[in-house]
């Protein structure tokens, strides 16, 4: 968030001409120093590690440490931190931060969680884990709602879109950035989360955990399960709901 509020992000284009700022490497230094000695990291901000190494990794954390970066650049509060523990291929543990907008998302075998997580450089960070919510929440729309990618919405979404089933229920779009897509499916805010589009496994991965343990599921589109530690690190077309 100091990044956030100063006017020089010191942005790069990487290999894929994707941004990076200097809190991306910033978060990246800092969740990997308290993760670090625990077991082994596989970070989109880290040096890449072969397949012949990951391959034989059982646990493992995954980490994104800013996911959202043109949502960062773009100052529209869209961007999340995100850290999972892998085992065996599956999320088991999953943690987005969302600093901006103020919310922590939680879960493992006990549940998922949203919690208020309040930062000022003023007051200090205030956590209280007593005012947490169990997902999903209950909410009630009158609407089907899917969330979409602010910057992938593209024709297969749209295809996909106009298949859904809404059982009598008028179909309401909206656009969300980062993990965030995830996060509202996961609270019962949107109905469906589609993705026809690029994302890697670290993008998802928190996500994948928070949504499964709040009772929805997240598969490829012909049903099987999405998995991780893949030798190519591109994750495939997903459905989320």
């Amino acid at each position: 968030m100091k990044v956030y509020n100063e006017a020089d992000f010191e942005i790069e284009l990487k290999s894929d001409n994707s941004p990076l700022t200097k809190a991306d490497k910033a978060a990246h230094q800092i969740i990997t120093s308290y993760l670090a000695n625990t077991l082994p990291i596989l970070s989109e901000e880290g040096k890449a590690i072969p397949y012949e190494i990951r391959k034989d990794w059982g646990k493992y954390w995954l980490i994104d440490p800013l996911d959202g970066t043109k949502e960062f650049i773009k100052k529209n509060g869209e961007f999340t931190v995100n850290i999972a523990l892998i085992d065996n291929k599956v999320p088991v543990l999953g943690v987005i931060f969302a600093p901006a907008i103020g919310w922590l998302y939680y879960a493992d075998s006990n549940g998922a969680f949203r919690c208020p997580f309040h930062v000022s450089q003023a007051a200090g960070n205030t956590l209280n884990l007593s005012q947490a919510e169990k997902l999903p929440l209950q909410i009630e729309h009158n609407d089907y709602v899917v969330v979409g990618s602010r910057s992938h919405f593209n024709t297969e979404t749209e295809v996909f879109v106009n298949t859904i089933d809404t059982q009598g229920k008028k179909l309401t779009m909206i656009n969300k950035g980062s993990s965030l897509k995830l996060c509202f499916v996961a609270t019962g805010e949107a109905d469906c989360y589609p993705r026809f589009g690029p994302t890697m496994e670290w993008d998802i991965a928190a996500g994948h955990a928070i949504a499964s343990f709040a009772g929805k599921s997240i598969t490829k589109p012909n049903g099987t399960a999405v998995s991780y530690n893949k030798e190519n690190l591109l994750s495939p077309f997903f459905i989320v709901k």
